[in-house]
C-alpha cells in the first residue's frame, strides 16, 4: 500500500528550479533515504510533502488523497505527518512533558491524563523517563533531538519526515539519535529522511534516492546505489563522500 505518492513535482524559488519533476512512491513501513549534496532539493522536497511549501506543478498524495489540492485541509494533513527538523524547535518555556503533549491535547483533542500517559510511555521507551519535568535547556543536544522525535510520534502519524536530524549534533551524540530512528524502523514506521550519514543510510534504508540539482537522478536498494550506482552523477557524489571520510 502506498502511503505517499509524489507525481511530477516542481518547485521554483526566484526563477531557480529547486525541484524538477520529482516522482516518488513510498509504501507502508518503507524507509526512504534522500541523499545528495547541500542544495540538491532534499529538504525542499520534505517541506513540499508537509505543505510548508506549495508546489508549482505536480501533485502529492497522502494515502490516496491529493494534499496539494488547494481545497485540502492542511491541519488534517499535518495531523497525519510527523516532522523533525535539524533544529529541535522545542518550546524553551515548557517542560519536556508539556512539549510532547501540546499537539495531542490542542490539535487532536486528547485529554491531559491520556496524553501524559502516552508521553511518559514514549519517554520511557526511548530512555528519557527521568526527563519528563526537565526543560529543554537542561538537556543535551541528543536528548533534545530525541524529545523532538517523541513529540512528532505522540500524534501517531502515518508518515515521519526527518530532515538531517543529526547534523547539529556532536559526533558523540549522533549514535543515540540514530538508535531512535533504527527502533522506529523496527516497529514499522514509514519514514522519509535526509541524511549525510551514508553508513547509517546504507544500514537502515529500504530505498535510497540520489538527488542532484533538483532532479531525482537515481533510486534503488542501498546495495545497488552504494555498490553499483548506474548514473555517473551518483558515482561522482559517492566518490566525493568517500574521499571526505563521511561514509
Amino acid at each position: 500500500m502506498s502511503v505517499l505518492t509524489i507525481e511530477g513535482v516542481w518547485k521554483n524559488f526566484d526563477g531557480h528550479h529547486v525541484l524538477r519533476g520529482i516522482d516518488l512512491e513510498v509504501h507502508s513501513h518503507e524507509v526512504v533515504c534522500l541523499i545528495g549534496a547541500s542544495g540538491s532539493g532534499k529538504s525542499t522536497l520534505l517541506r513540499c510533502v508537509n505543505l510548508l511549501e506549495t508546489v508549482d506543478d505536480g501533485a502529492v498524495y497522502l494515502e490516496g488523497q491529493e494534499i496539494t489540492d488547494p481545497r485540502a485541509d492542511v491541519d488534517d494533513v499535518r495531523k497525519r505527518i510527523g516532522t523533525v527538523f535539524q533544529a529541535y524547535n522545542l518550546f524553551p518555556h515548557m517542560s519536556v512533558l508539556d512539549n510532547i503533549t501540546l499537539a495531542p491535547r490542542q490539535v487532536h483533542g486528547i485529554g491531559r491524563r491520556e496524553a501524559e500517559e502516552q508521553a511518559r510511555g514514549l519517554l520511557g521507551r526511548f530512555g528519557l523517563a527521568d526527563k519528563a519535568e526537565a526543560y529543554p535547556d537542561r538537556l543535551s543536544g541528543g536528548q533534545q533531538q530525541r524529545v523532538a522525535i517523541i513529540r512528532a510520534l505522540a500524534t501517531q502519524p502515518r508518515l515521519m519526515l526527518l530532515d538531517e536530524v543529526t547534523s547539529a549534533l556532536d559526533p558523540a551524540l549522533v549514535r543515540e539519535v540514530l538508535g531512535v530512528i533504527r527502533e522506529l524502523k523496527d516497529t514499522g514506521m514509514t519514514m522519509i529522511l535526509t541524511t549525510h550519514e551514508m553508513g547509517f543510510c546504507r544500514d537502515i534504508a529500504d530505498t535510497v534516492c540520489f538527488l542532484d540539482d533538483g532532479v531525482l537522478v537515481e533510486k534503488g536498494t542501498p546495495e545497488k546505489i552504494f555498490t553499483d550506482p548506474g548514473h555517473p552523477r551518483t558515482r561522482d557524489f559517492l566518490s566525493t563522500v568517500l574521499e571526505s571520510g563521511r561514509f
